[in-house]
């Protein structure tokens, strides 16, 4: 299972390019799974279902099935965050796992950046940054920098970061 991050500020595109990267690279016949780190609160279960009744009364993990798709919550109450390691133990065996987030991990990263966000580059600090993707050129760094919508490119990129593209 090979692991690379999309990392970058709030608005920068991390989502959408995941979304992309997703698509073009299980398109190619990988499998391809995602891990995203949320800095707050999140529920993926809604008042009045059954799995947040369940959470809320005070269940450790509650785990939902159908013959849809299956999904594990675990509350952590008083315990610490665990470690991306610790959490993609959790994850089937894959080709790929596409991180977004986790921005100080030390994995191999794309970092996406937008003019309008104004913000620094993540790249100048974290040598695990292996490239840009942006909506605009940085003459100062020496990283590969591809356009944010390039989703083709930045396939490429990754596949071959990653030695998936045998």
């Amino acid at each position: 299972m090979k692991l690379f991050g999309v990392t970058g500020w709030k608005n920068s595109g991390k989502t959408g390019l995941v979304e992309r990267l997703v698509k073009e690279i299980t398109g190619r016949g990988f499998v391809v799974s995602t891990m995203k780190h949320a800095h707050h609160t999140f529920d993926v279960d809604h008042k009045g279902k059954d799995s947040l009744r369940h959470r809320v009364a005070g269940a450790n993990e509650v785990l939902l099935t159908s013959s849809k798709r299956w999904a594990l919550m675990h509350e952590l109450r008083a315990q610490v965050e665990p470690t991306m390691d610790e959490l993609l133990a959790h994850i089937s065996p894959c080709d790929l796992v596409l991180i977004e987030g986790y921005k100080r991990d030390r994995h191999p990263k794309i970092e996406t950046n937008r003019r309008e966000t104004g913000q620094p580059l993540i790249a100048l600090e974290d040598d695990t940054v292996r490239a840009i993707a942006s909506d605009r050129k940085f003459e100062e760094l020496d990283l590969p920098q591809f356009d944010l919508d390039d989703t083709c490119a930045i396939a490429d990129s990754i596949l071959h970061e990653t030695g998936l593209d045998y």
